[in-house]
């Protein structure tokens, strides 16, 4: 009825959440990069057009711009031809990624094997389909170096590494690449143990090796899966059984990563 008082809700808010202005800027300067209409290469307008456009401070736009650097969307470059310029994500930058949640979560290597044999057969299965010669080159090339016996303990896992790598390469598939990559460099650290690595390892690794390399060869992607498969396993079990750590410490991106691992 007319004057009677209206109840009020009983609703209750919790606090807003209004991003910052950088936050803003950066979210919508990197939606036009990965929509690809800001292309590779494109200069951003500079720092005092965008202060205009935006009406915001030059303090807001550098920082934007900061926030685009170390997503690896933006290089800037010092100078009279300076400027920000557009970079697309590559695999590297996904890689980087991976490793810091590796280093981060403190990842186990248990964790790490399961990934691989998960992933692995498939990257082989698909690099029997799409290899080219210069990737069988690149195998190769990993290849000698493991069967080398002069090979010491880091030679053999960086050959090792870029064998795997190698054939994540020859799958042509950057999300696998990216995968491989950072994962090359935490099985790179989870088995660099003299008393794992000995000749009988060595022997069974470049033996197992050249087997699937010789099926990618002859494009025959479910012996390359199947070997890959068996491969990975005996690995990580013998693996396992050596190393008890509870977690992998990552570092930098071990050396000449030709961009893989056992």
């Amino acid at each position: 009825m007319e004057g009677e008082a209206v109840p009020r809700s009983s609703l209750t808010l919790g606090p807003v959440d209004v991003p910052k202005a950088p936050d803003v800027l950066a979210r919508e300067l990197r939606e036009r990069i990965l929509s690809g209409e800001l292309p590779e290469g494109a200069a951003l307008p500079a720092e005092r057009e965008l202060v205009k456009q935006t009406q915001m401070s030059r303090a807001t736009v550098r920082e934007a711009l900061r926030i685009l650097e170390v997503q690896n969307l933006v290089r800037v470059k010092a100078g009279r031809a300076g400027g920000a310029f557009v970079q697309r994500p590559s695999t590297a930058s996904m890689a980087n990624t991976v490793s810091m949640l590796i280093r981060g979560r403190q990842i186990k290597l248990a964790d790490l094997m399961e990934t691989r044999e998960a992933l692995e057969p498939y990257c082989a299965e698909l690099a029997a389909v799409k290899r080219s010669e210069e990737d069988l080159e690149t195998l190769d090339r990993a290849n000698e170096a493991i069967a080398d016996p002069k090979s010491d303990l880091t030679r053999f896992l960086q050959a090792n590494v870029d064998w795997h790598v190698g054939v994540a390469m020859a799958s042509h598939n950057e999300l696998l690449i990216g995968f491989m990559t950072a994962l090359s460099q935490a099985i790179y650290a989870g088995t660099e143990n003299a008393s794992f690595i000995d000749a009988t390892v060595r022997e069974v690794t470049a033996r197992a090796h050249k087997s699937i390399t010789r099926a990618i060869r002859e494009r025959d992607a479910e012996a390359a899966g199947r070997r890959m498969r068996r491969h990975v396993h005996t690995y990580a079990s013998a693996a396992l059984k050596v190393d008890q750590r509870d977690s992998i410490s990552v570092g930098d991106p071990s050396p000449t990563v030709n961009t893989v691992d056992d």
